[in-house]
């Protein structure tokens, strides 16, 4: 494994436990976005903030939370006194001693009243959602933000001295060229972030961008996006930033620990509309309403869709199937003992299969996609899933 492999194994403690919260206000609806999301009120606001308190309380917590994350919508429309107030909430329910706490911010959110009072409250890294520096691009994709706004914003993050910042960019835009994506590239790296995520851009059912494709207005290139795949890989690589997942790359000592232990199927919280949970031998998400779900948490309900008991073997599935997207693999053999039940056979069939084509490398039980494997990860992710071929138990 390389170093920043063997560095996200010694980042897990024993038994991590993820707090995630979903802060659904946007003041506008970008083309590629399907998170839901709705316009912020003062009052919308507010019940929000009360009823994640309610939330939090009907929580079985298994043990206090060593990473938060917070997401959205956009969580920096929140006025400073309301991330004051959302951070003690949820501090009354983290450790001491956490690993990590991630907001996401949008660059038009950033001001100096909103950074301090997530660094008083002990916020560790923020994610700030760029997605290009060209204006055309950004057009394209509805953004609200200019480039401008960019790197002002970025300069007052860093000024604020969080441990870690991220950069999220997206590429496969329509009409977007491989030269206007490695510019994209050079400029966010030109600002030395200590974490880069890039994303293919997917077109999701219900989006501004899904219509558009229907129509005919722009089409999908899978060749286009494999090329910008490798250059983007390679580019980044060159610039000092090692992948560590198929859509992300870090620095050392700056691996997103949330995401990891998500990736590996430890447990989390979510609170909050849309926000998915997965602890306590279920998994489940809140209804993506406002209004529903804060009807629900008045019922004293939560994890109201989708819920599932989970399974070793279930759980063994995700774990594969979040394993090799990230560069690191997933170790089989300790799936196996956890899962002794799982179809084992056909998935060491696959596995085989798998390093016969050179998408695959299995090292001591440690399955790796090879670079090759790694453009068609959604592809393995599909056959894992045929392989293991089972269902989880409904409620």
């Amino acid at each position: 494994m390389s170093d920043l492999a063997s560095e996200q194994d010694k980042a897990v403690p024993a038994n991590p436990l993820g707090l995630y919260v979903h802060v659904p206000f946007c003041a506008s609806t970008c083309d590629f976005c399907a998170f839901y999301q709705t316009q912020p009120t003062v009052g919308g606001i507010k019940s929000f903030l009360d009823h994640i308190t309610a939330e939090a309380d009907l929580v079985k917590w298994p043990r206090r939370a060593t990473t938060i994350f917070w997401g959205g919508g956009t969580p920096g429309l929140l006025a400073a006194h309301d991330l004051a107030k959302l951070a003690e909430i949820v501090r009354a329910r983290v450790d001491d001693d956490f690993e990590e706490w991630t907001v996401e911010l949008a660059p038009g959110s950033v001001t100096k009243e909103r950074l301090a009072a997530l660094k008083d409250a002990g916020v560790t890294r923020v994610s700030m959602g760029v997605q290009s520096f060209q204006p055309p691009l950004l057009d394209a994709l509805g953004r609200q933000h200019s480039r401008e706004q960019i790197l002002r914003a970025y300069d007052r993050v860093r000024a604020a001295d969080f441990h870690s910042v991220n950069l999220d960019l997206i590429f496969a835009l329509p009409g977007q060229t491989e030269e206007e994506w490695a510019a994209d590239v050079r400029e966010a790296a030109s600002l030395q972030p200590d974490h880069l995520s890039t994303y293919c851009l997917t077109f999701e059912e219900d989006t501004a961008l899904w219509v558009k494709l229907s129509q005919g207005r722009v089409k999908l290139d899978p060749v286009h996006e494999a090329r910008l795949y490798e250059a983007t890989w390679a580019q980044l690589a060159e610039l000092g930033y090692e992948q560590y997942e198929v859509s992300n790359f870090a620095r050392p000592g700056h691996v997103c620990r949330h995401n990891l232990n998500t990736w590996r199927m430890h447990e989390w919280v979510g609170l909050g509309p849309s926000a998915a949970s997965q602890h306590g031998g279920w998994r489940g998400g809140n209804i993506a309403d406002l209004e529903k779900w804060m009807s629900g948490v008045d019922r004293g309900e939560r994890m109201t869709e989708d819920r599932v008991r989970l399974t070793p073997a279930q759980l063994a599935e995700d774990a594969v199937i979040f394993g090799v997207r990230m560069n690191a693999g997933v170790d089989l053999p300790a799936w196996r003992a956890r899962s002794p039940e799982a179809p084992w056979d056909r998935v060491d069939a696959l596995v085989q299969r798998l390093v016969d084509e050179g998408l695959a490398i299995c090292d001591g039980g440690r399955l790796q996609l090879t670079n090759r494997g790694r453009l068609l990860a959604d592809a393995v992710g599909a056959e894992v899933m045929e392989a293991f071929s089972h269902e989880s138990t409904p409620v």
